[in-house]
């Protein structure tokens, strides 16, 4: 038991539906496909699209995909999360609780229940679990947090952690874990990253004219860099590369999880596992570091299908390197990121 504290850290994590029971994975999905910063279009256009079209087509398929990947203590990204947080416990005097951006437990049910047992709570520290800026992902946590901070009028101060893509400490960590990954032969190292929409790249350019405008975008000097997510996936691969001393031409990027028809960022994640094969790199390793916690993107669409694609595209081995879920550096990475907001707000 945590003793009453002035200070609380907030693992804020996806979120999951509470059962693969159709009903509870169609109310999910349309929790997660109405937020306006996941699909932007206007309200209405948005929910015909996705309550008329979208989910009543996904859903029993997408309870089919979560049935295949469940745990007998429940979603993997919940349990997963719960994990994280008894570990990160044992690091930190202060309480550690977590919460989701869609589904259970809500922002609002958590910070009542700190507020009911630490009522004296001046700072919340709140951790969204994506390393990279993304309006579909970090943002929506973050933006959403602060919403319910300020509708509900709590008494205490809200402090976020800045996406750490480049953060030290988050790069050793995500080396380490992939490390023994790497010591038997393996043809091609991928990077498979959440996929957005490119008009989100250009939508999300602070400077108007910079992402997907420039050439070589990634690599030359803008203020568009702080909130664009194609950069900074690039940056974290590059320095994971370098830390592990993986050869340039043993790894490459490439985005998963499309939706809908129109352009997103490319390359695309399932074209490569039917690509690969045929330029002679038979034996693949896959990881995904846009997510800290195995879910149903890691579980199904990658170690499953995608491994299906890749080997009756021709491939020989097909190994996804798991998230870096409770990893003890990953858990010491954590503590000293929320360690550093905490001296920043005693400054």
């Amino acid at each position: 038991m945590v003793a009453k504290s002035d200070t609380a850290i907030i693992l804020m994590n996806l979120g999951s539906p509470d059962s693969t029971a159709v009903p509870d994975v169609k109310k999910y999905l349309l929790e997660f496909l109405m937020d306006k910063r996941v699909i932007d279009y206007p309200w209405l256009m948005r929910k015909l699209l996705v309550g008329g079209v979208i989910v009543p087509k996904r859903a029993e398929r997408s309870a089919e995909a979560y049935k295949s990947i469940w745990w007998e203590e429940g979603s993997p990204l919940i349990v997963l999360t719960k994990q994280l947080q008894k570990a990160l416990q044992h690091d930190l005097e202060i309480p550690v609780e977590i919460t989701m951006r869609y589904g259970t437990p809500s922002p609002a049910e958590t910070f009542d229940k700190l507020m009911k047992e630490h009522p004296g709570l001046k700072d919340v520290i709140l951790v969204p679990l994506y390393p990279h800026y993304a309006m579909s992902s970090y943002e929506t946590a973050a933006e959403y947090a602060k919403e319910i901070h300020r509708k509900k009028r709590y008494p205490f101060e809200l402090r976020i952690v800045d996406p750490f893509y480049k953060h030290p400490d988050y790069i050793h960590a995500m080396a380490e874990s992939m490390r023994p990954y790497l010591e038997k032969e393996y043809d091609h190292l991928l990077f498979s990253y959440h996929g957005i929409p490119a008009r989100h790249l250009r939508k999300g350019d602070v400077t108007g004219g910079h992402c997907l405008k420039v050439n070589d975008c990634c690599h030359v000097d803008s203020k568009a860099h702080s909130q664009c997510y194609r950069h900074q996936v690039t940056v974290t691969t590059e320095l994971v590369a370098r830390e592990l001393g993986i050869p340039r031409e043993k790894w490459s990027i490439s985005f998963q999880s499309r939706l809908g028809r129109e352009e997103w960022i490319r390359p695309y994640t399932d074209h490569l596992f039917q690509e690969l094969p045929a330029q002679g790199k038979k034996k693949l390793l896959v990881v995904c570091p846009a997510f800290v916690s195995d879910c149903l993107e890691t579980l199904e669409e990658i170690a499953v299908e995608g491994k299906h694609s890749f080997i009756s595209s021709g491939g020989d081995s097909f190994v996804m390197i798991p998230c870096m879920n409770t990893h003890p550096v990953w858990v010491k990475a954590l503590g000293n990121l929320c360690r550093e907001k905490m001296e920043a707000v005693t400054v």
